[in-house]
């Protein structure tokens, strides 16, 4: 017993002298009951504990701007009151949080120096506080979720707070976002006095970075008393804005808001430097520039001289998307001579040809970079009749190569161009005039087929398909669509040029052979007429490919393997075809095999079409199903009388799956004009085979015949 008592208190004295020395807390053992161990458990409590991983430079600095955050005592445990630090309260920090900071030296650090930034930016900008009220205000009005009248008041109270500070307001990359808010959400008078304010400075306004989309918001709302305040401002300015890199996108909107006199008013500065200069001839109502020029009688020279000053930095800066230019161009190449005109041509093939990058192995922040490379010029032009012209003009004059540089460049734009009104027509140009079709079919054709049921329903889709059945036809494009296809530059190659040529070419002949001199005396003389035939001719040529149209068309077509497909759609989609006013065109040449007979290759496939549209009409007319049998149906049966008409082989197969002993009962309405038309067609083989059975329905009066249109 007495050895277990002093093995005990040897244990109990070890435990002790540990923790004087300041170790780890010790473990109290169940053996050690009474006051005793009470008392020791009271002072290991009390004992403060050493934080090892502290340093002893981890104190608050004397000079820090939140110091007087600590009370004086600097212990945490105190029940005095605190007082608030100012340093903190610029901040924005709550009492509770500056005390959390003293054990955050490097919060504390961070927070005290966006003091001192807040501090520095108030000293340096003197709207700076106005910018922040104009934040908390935006945020608020810009919501969508918020309604009208809370709205309003939002808009009030930043005007208020912006009145007569509008100008520098606008300058600013923050607040001019929040007037554009105002000006959008705004009443009518409101919107008036933020215009007032700023009109005087509209000019300076239109080349700041920021400031330019609060004019052309301003613009959007205007009257039309402002937008003509403003045209007439612009006077003598509008070819150095156009020039500028900010201010021509102001020009831009006000010539697309302006009207058709006030358009011709900003085009006339950009002509000569007598119209930019005298206010009043500008106002002279002439059509083209050509006629300007005549009617002024201004020198041409002088005006070349002056639009070239205007396109040659345009084009060193890539500046060709907009609509004023593209008029511009189009004018200058009007009355430019064969040197200018080829020196602009040139300067406009390497913007156009430029190829989109779709790396997706690019990193990000390399694809960020090259943004501006991705876009195509030659797509963007295409959201006017001038830019399409443009665009028409540089690949025909344009060279071989040039020609495929463009169409590598839109490798990856065909569906937007296919779809739109002036992209299918540069489409449709660049289908009849580049020589190279491997290369047309593996970027443009390729394509086309992956979308043919899409593409035969669409009003522009249909057109580059069109073209390749059946070329320039009156009955799918406009005059104006034509115009287009058809433009040249006429400096490039005249009329007398082509006679040139043509003689010198006929006296080298003459000279190799002199045989052919008692040939060319022998033969009648060239009249006028022959000489312009033949002047066209070589025009064509010139301004075309160097392939016969026919050959290009059945490489493009057929050999590409696109009749197929466009035959198989056909067939699958003869109802729906049929019944549409775009569908029936293009499944009309189809059915006809083209103009030139370029599918009659593939009369098997065209045979299972017609036998494709007898079968649909062919079928019952059934009440139910609540459509209009092929034969009733406006477009159906117009499409189907002009088949019959026009193909022999299509006649008789609709004539002995469809009418054949049932002719008696379609002579009646919409369908007696199909009926009849069976007598009315030129081909024999296609009287005779429904001579018998129509015949008598003549004579008693149950079918009328109607007279055949001319083409």
């Amino acid at each position: 017993m007495a050895a277990a008592s002093k093995l005990g208190a040897s244990k109990k004295r070890m435990r002790e002298s540990s923790a004087a020395k300041g170790g780890s807390k010790p473990r109290i053992s169940n053996q050690t009951k009474g006051p005793e161990a009470k008392n020791f458990k009271k002072k290991v409590k009390a004992r403060p504990l050493k934080n090892k991983t502290a340093k002893p430079n981890q104190t608050a600095k004397a000079g820090s701007a939140l110091g007087a955050v600590m009370d004086s005592t600097g212990e945490l445990g105190s029940s005095k009151k605190r007082k608030r630090d100012p340093a903190a309260a610029k901040v924005g920090l709550k009492p509770k949080t500056s005390q959390f900071l003293r054990r955050k030296p490097k919060l504390r650090n961070r927070l005290a120096a966006k003091a001192k930034a807040e501090e520095r930016k108030t000293k340096r900008k003197p709207n700076y506080t106005l910018e922040k009220e104009l934040a908390s205000l935006w945020e608020k009005m810009r919501c969508y979720s918020i309604g009208k009248e809370e709205r309003s008041k939002f808009v009030s109270e930043a005007l208020q707070k912006m009145s007569g500070k509008l100008l520098e307001v606008a300058s600013s990359h923050v607040s001019a976002r929040v007037l554009q808010t105002c000006v959008k959400y705004g009443s009518q008078d409101e919107r008036n006095i933020v215009f007032d304010e700023l009109r005087p400075h509209l000019l300076n306004l239109s080349r700041k970075k920021y400031a330019v989309h609060l004019v052309k918001k301003l613009l959007d709302a205007a009257s039309k008393k402002q937008l003509e305040e403003f045209i007439s401002s612009l006077h003598g300015h509008v070819g150095f804005l156009i020039r500028h890199t900010v201010g021509s996108a102001v020009v831009e909107h006000a010539y697309h808001l302006a009207s058709g006199s006030q358009r011709r008013r900003l085009l006339m500065e950009l002509y000569s430097t007598e119209l930019q200069l005298f206010k009043d001839l500008t106002l002279t109502n002439s059509g083209s520039l050509a006629d300007l020029i005549s009617k002024l009688k201004l020198q041409k020279s002088s005006v070349l001289q002056h639009m070239s000053s205007i396109i040659q930095p345009l084009l060193e800066k890539g500046i060709v998307d907009y609509s004023i230019i593209h008029a511009t161009l189009v004018e200058y190449f009007t009355i430019a001579d064969r040197s200018s005109a080829a020196d602009v041509i040139q300067q406009l093939l390497p913007l156009l040809s430029q190829e989109s990058i779709t790396d997706e192995s690019l990193h990000a922040s390399s694809r960020r970079k090259n943004k501006k490379k991705r876009r195509n010029p030659l797509v963007n032009m295409m959201h006017t009749r001038d830019g399409l012209k443009i665009g028409i003009l540089c690949i025909k004059h344009g060279s071989a190569k040039d020609r495929k540089k463009i169409v590598k460049g839109i490798k990856d734009h065909i569906r937007k161009l296919a779809f739109d009104q002036y992209g299918s027509l540069l489409l449709c140009s660049i289908l009849s005039v580049v020589d190279d079709t491997k290369l047309v079919t593996k970027i443009i054709m390729r394509e086309l087929q992956s979308m043919l049921k899409e593409l035969v329903l669409d009003k522009n889709g249909r057109r580059p398909l069109l073209l390749l059945l059946h070329p320039q036809c009156h009955r799918y494009f406009t005059p104006e669509d034509l115009a287009c296809l058809n433009s040249t530059v006429p400096s490039l190659y005249t009329q007398d040029e082509t006679e040139e040529v043509l003689v010198e070419a006929e006296e080298v002949l003459v000279e190799a052979d002199p045989e052919k001199i008692l040939e060319k005396d022998s033969e009648p003389k060239t009249t006028h007429d022959d000489i312009y035939g033949d002047s066209t001719k070589a025009l064509e040529l010139a301004v075309g490919g160097k392939k016969d149209a026919l050959v290009r068309r059945k490489e493009l077509l057929v050999e590409s393997g696109l009749a197929e497909g466009l035959i198989e759609t056909c067939i699958h989609t003869a109802d729906e075809l049929l019944r549409l006013n775009f569908g029936r065109e293009v499944i009309f040449e189809v059915a006809v095999g083209g103009s030139d007979g370029i599918l009659h290759t593939l009369n098997n496939k065209l045979a299972d079409l017609h036998n494709a549209i007898a079968s649909v009409a062919s079928s019952p007319n059934s009440e139910e199903s609540g459509k209009e049998h092929v034969f009733e149906n406006f477009h159906s049966s117009r499409t189907i009388r002009k088949l019959i008409l026009e193909s022999p082989s299509f006649a008789e197969t609709l004539w002995k799956m469809a009418l054949e002993g049932r002719s008696e009962k379609w002579a009646h309405g919409h369908s007696c004009k199909v009926v009849s038309a069976f007598l009315e067609s030129s081909e024999p083989s296609v009287r005779d085979l429904t001579n018998s059975e129509l015949q008598p329905l003549v004579d008693s009066g149950i079918l009328k015949l109607f007279e055949r249109k001319s083409k």
